[in-house]
């Protein structure tokens, strides 16, 4: 599987996980707040702190549409309540290169692919609605920058026609998305994962808006090169995303997870060096359970095996020395060692 490189982040198999906190709306369009998501996410120690780049005018057109049963208001209003202006997302870039913590945010229209090209960010994270647009995918294609695609909502057909136009042009990494608020355990599907894999043989993560980090950490174990989560400073606040985002304390509980997780994915079974130390107590060796005279036979009347593993025969033997013969008179409760052996 291959990797591919956002600013100093190499992302794939045989790197740590991507984490991307997603602050998407939950800062209501307050620039105080969502520098306070910045501080939030630096200080959790997740890899890139991510915002959404919305031209309310530019990605729809006026409605009454709701966003499903995650809001009684209008999708509308939702969103342009929720705008940063450019020079909002401008002085929160700059902020986030103060705090040494790399800033994204998705595109919703193409005038915010322009708008984020002027701002020169790194990469391209694309929501699952747009990845059927596409005019958009394609002018997200023309910069030649890395680019992340959720995958919510969509067909293998329309996955693979979007993965297509990034084949070859832009650095590309994939995400297992299912685009319910909050997603239900048994929608989740985490072993698409290694489908995705084994397919596209690109970085595969997930964007998950399940509750709580389980889903996250059993991502990690299926192999998730990227885990996204929506967060908040509180879940009270008001917006359609907040019930389902994680606070601080569990956003930096993603962060110990994920990369605990990562760092216990070996797969070669050996005996570790740190092992050795526990292994001489931790085994059995085999010892005389009576006094044996030279020339008794060994038996299991005679001999067992017992802790600790430092004499020289091992208890894996035992079945070995049955039916030999000792060669000298041993006391008992003796380690056995091979000279006792004729």
């Amino acid at each position: 599987m291959n990797s591919i490189k956002i600013s100093k982040f190499r992302i794939g198999a045989s790197n740590p996980v991507f984490t991307i906190a997603e602050a998407g709306i939950n800062h209501n369009g307050s620039l105080a707040i969502a520098k306070k998501m910045v501080q939030v996410a630096k200080k959790a120690g997740v890899s890139c702190v991510k915002f959404q780049t919305h031209i309310t005018e530019k990605e729809m057109i006026k409605t009454n549409i709701k966003p499903g049963n995650i809001s009684k208001k209008s999708l509308w209003s939702i969103i342009k309540n929720c705008e940063l202006s450019e020079h909002d997302e401008e002085i929160l870039q700059k902020y986030c290169k103060e705090l040494k913590i790399l800033f994204l945010s998705t595109p919703f229209s193409i005038e915010a692919i322009d708008r984020l090209e002027k701002m020169k960010i790194p990469a391209y994270k694309i929501g699952s609605g747009e990845l059927t647009n596409i005019p958009f995918l394609m002018k997200i294609s023309q910069t030649k920058k890395p680019v992340i695609l959720s995958t919510g909502m969509s067909t293998m057909k329309e996955i693979r026609e979007a993965v297509k136009i990034f084949k070859d042009k832009n650095p590309l990494a994939i995400l297992q998305t299912t685009s319910t608020y909050p997603t239900s355990y048994k929608d989740v599907k985490l072993g698409v994962i290694e489908k995705y894999e084994k397919e596209f043989k690109i970085p595969v993560g997930i964007s998950d808006h399940s509750l709580g980090t389980y889903i996250a950490f059993g991502a990690v174990a299926k192999g998730a090169c990227i885990v996204e989560k929506h967060f908040t400073l509180d879940k009270k606040m008001p917006g359609p995303d907040q019930n389902l985002s994680l606070e601080p304390n569990e956003l930096k509980d993603l962060v110990i997870g994920c990369n605990a997780i990562k760092e216990a994915l070996g797969d070669v079974k050996n005996i570790l060096k740190n092992e050795k130390p526990i292994l001489k107590f931790a085994r059995e060796s085999i010892v005389s359970i009576k006094n044996i005279k030279k020339g008794d036979k060994f038996s299991e009347q005679n001999i067992t095996t017992k802790r600790p593993g430092t004499g020289k025969i091992m208890a894996k033997d035992y079945f070995k020395i049955i039916g030999k013969i000792a060669s000298s008179n041993i006391l008992n409760d003796k380690q056995l060692s091979w000279n006792d052996i004729k």
